[in-house]
């Protein structure tokens, strides 16, 4: 099939959409629109870290709604401690990196679920859209829960994601959401949302969304020889990075006595031109890359007895990726992977005093990969979590801790490996020195484990049987302070701040070279991560329905290799971490008006292991503009948003030899029944 006739369904997917969800609403629902009162949105800027034991970063639905933002990749980017891959443009991949200890440490809940991909350990954010997400939290070393599957109490750290719930007015049976978006690079979106109450305790929700672009976008490539001559100067249109994609998701709520239950069906399809690194002035590239990413699941909680409480999690996922690269240039390849995942989780809290509560939690997760890869080992895994935990919650002072039993079996062309089995203790604890308890002081050790992926041992040509698991020890002290004011011009105020030292050791470093879907594998040994995360946040009212908010967020981080002292690269920075890096929102909201500034900061770096001139690369910042009108019409409510971003049309690389776009426009109508 050719693209051109895969971006027309795409379009035509997109555009009918809307209209068959309208189809779907009930025939006899009778308008009450000449009846309905518009009550004032109300701000709530209330948070919980009184709560939390671990410190966390969020961003909620009205920020999220607010960031020129595709993608919930893009909405991570505004959080400290986290370092993202992005290859450019709508359809590039896209993954994250917390506090320099890679990807694979980060662990991704989808609606308190784990998002998993044992081919390669990389999640492509840019495959969840923000249209239906109502929070993403990031927490530092795990989430301050004991009631959750077991295997989340081994990451170094965790971003949940939470997807909108339905909620409705009095007298409604039904929401129904549109919205559509035309930009740059010949960007076309439509999404829809329809939430329907079937019974007092049971309600449904379906989310779907089309995406086409062509990719397309000016870009300025400037290399220069060691001696620091001009090798190349030019401006080209980027090439073959058209996408087009469909997600669809459907979600069912039920309320129980003391409890809950939800049940989950995600589907995302694309089809992806990958242009590929450019490199000695060859700007197009023949990769292309087809997913078809599809996943069920179930959680089911209920406090049984006053004392008891119980969870259980079940999910399948299939995945199938077809990567095909026809450039003459290059080896000539068509490969399609398919992964399967098997996961279940079952976790109990109890509590033991009314300040002292314990947990047992255990996860089962099996995965599969085929492909058909000459030689290839088909490999499988079996994964058991098993986790004990425990937390004690005074007025000034908690305390959590947790360990956790990783044991991992792998099967290759039906011969068993030996098993691999660890132990992963973390301690936490917060205190508040004082009686308002708007300060906290917080600290915590932990250490985390993490295997290969698959494609680490395995993948034919690039695997390394020889790699070694990765362990790591985190340390992290903070402090935070909150604090609301009922009048004034300052209304709340919030500040925190995180130092830490992690130990990293046969730590792996995956970066691309050559082809983006080919990695090359290291096993660096040993590396050390000193780190400064501050966050801070405030509201101010300067006059009536004048509401401005502004949040800063600022890391340092060193990371270096310390592996060999003989070595060249011996206490060197290691690739892609910048030494200092930010973001910054300030909002402005007036009536029913609304300004959006956000500006991300990336400080130099250097995209090969040793620290030399040749491999160094210059700090980037971007800055983005959006303005928002809301509308009430005949009961609809309407909101238009053009945004502008990369405003000074910045020539940047996040990663080498990828340029990202130039300044950038896009506008949205966003409609509401």
């Amino acid at each position: 099939m050719s693209q051109n006739h895969h971006n027309l369904l795409a379009k035509r997917w997109a555009m009918a959409l809307p209209f068959y969800l309208f189809t779907l609403l009930p025939l006899n629902a009778q308008s009450r629109f000449d009846s309905i009162q518009y009550v004032d949105e109300v701000i709530v800027t209330a948070r919980y870290n009184h709560k939390e034991v671990i410190p966390s970063q969020t961003l909620g639905g009205q920020q999220l709604e607010k960031l020129s933002a595709h993608s919930v990749a893009d909405a991570l980017r505004y959080f400290s401690g986290l370092q993202l891959k992005d290859y450019g443009g709508v359809g590039g991949i896209k993954t994250v990196n917390i506090r320099s200890m890679g990807t694979n440490h980060l662990g991704i809940s989808y609606d308190g679920i784990e998002l998993g991909n044992a081919q390669n350990g990389q999640i492509d954010l840019a495959q969840f859209s923000l249209d239906n997400v109502e929070e993403i939290t990031l927490f530092n070393g795990q989430k301050s829960a004991l009631l959750q599957p077991a295997s989340d109490f081994g990451h170094a750290g965790a971003v949940y994601i939470r997807t909108r719930a339905p909620r409705f007015s009095d007298g409604r049976s039904y929401n129904l959401r549109m919205k559509g978006k035309y930009g740059s690079s010949d960007l076309f979106k439509l999404s829809a949302l329809w939430e329907q109450k079937l019974s007092q305790k049971v309600s449904s929700s379906l989310s779907a969304e089309g995406l086409s672009s062509s990719g397309k976008y000016e870009f300025r490539y400037l290399r220069k020889r060691q001696d620091g001559t001009v090798a190349y100067d030019t401006t080209a249109t980027r090439q073959n990075g058209d996408i087009w994609a469909f997600r669809a998701e459907g979600n069912l709520h039920g309320m129980l006595d003391n409890g809950f239950w939800k049940l989950k069906v995600y589907t995302y399809h694309s089809e992806r031109g990958i242009p590929g690194a450019i490199v000695n002035n060859v700007w197009r590239r023949g990769e292309r890359q087809w997913d078809h990413n599809t996943f069920v699941q179930g959680r089911w909680q209920q406090q049984l007895t006053p004392k008891f409480t119980t969870q259980t999690v079940a999910k399948y996922a299939y995945y199938q990726t077809r990567y095909v690269n026809r450039d003459t240039t290059q080896l000539m390849v068509d490969n399609t992977y398919r992964q399967q995942e098997l996961l279940f989780s079952t976790s109990n809290v109890y509590e033991l005093l009314p300040w002292w509560s314990a947990s047992l939690s255990y996860d089962l997760r099996w995965n599969k990969l085929d492909a058909d890869i000459r030689q290839f080992v088909n490999p499988q895994r079996w994964s058991h979590y098993l986790a004990f935990a425990s937390a004690v919650n005074f007025e000034r002072f908690k305390l959590q801790a947790s360990l956790l039993m990783t044991s991992v079996k792998d099967r290759t062309n039906g011969q068993n490996k030996d098993a691999m089995t660890e132990w992963t203790p973390a301690v936490f604890f917060n205190v508040y020195p004082l009686a308002s308890r708007h300060l906290s002081i917080r600290a915590y050790a932990k250490k985390s484990f993490r295997m290969p992926t698959f494609n680490d041992l395995y993948y034919t040509e690039i695997g390394n049987a020889l790699l070694k698991p990765e362990s790591a020890l985190q340390y992290n002290v903070g402090l935070s302070y909150d604090k609301h004011f009922s009048n004034g011009l300052l209304r709340y105020v919030h500040v925190q701040t995180d130092a830490y030292y992690n130990t990293v050791h046969n730590k792996i470093v995956a970066y691309p070279k050559g082809q983006q879907f080919r990695w090359t594998m290291l096993n660096l040994g040993r590396v050390h991560i000193k780190g400064i995360d501050v966050e801070a946040e405030a509201t101010i009212v300067p006059v009536r329905q004048l509401l401005v908010t502004g949040r800063v967020q600022y890391t340092w981080q060193q990371a270096r290799d310390v592996t060999d002292p003989a070595d060249s690269y011996y206490r060197h920075q290691i690739p892609y971490i910048p030494w200092h890096s930010g973001s910054a929102i300030v909002n402005i909201q007036y009536g029913d008006w609304d300004l959006n500034y956000s500006f991300i900061y990336a400080g130099e770096r250097y995209n090969q292991q040793e620290n030399i001139k040749y491999n160094y690369m210059q700090p980037w910042y971007t800055s983005d503009i959006s303005l928002a009108r809301k509308f009430h019409v005949s009961g609809f409510k309407l909101r238009v948003m053009l945004e502008v971003n990369n405003v000074f049309s910045q020539d940047y690389d996040v990663i080498l030899n990828y340029p990202m776009p130039k300044r950038n426009y896009g506008l949205t109508l966003d409609m509401k029944i």
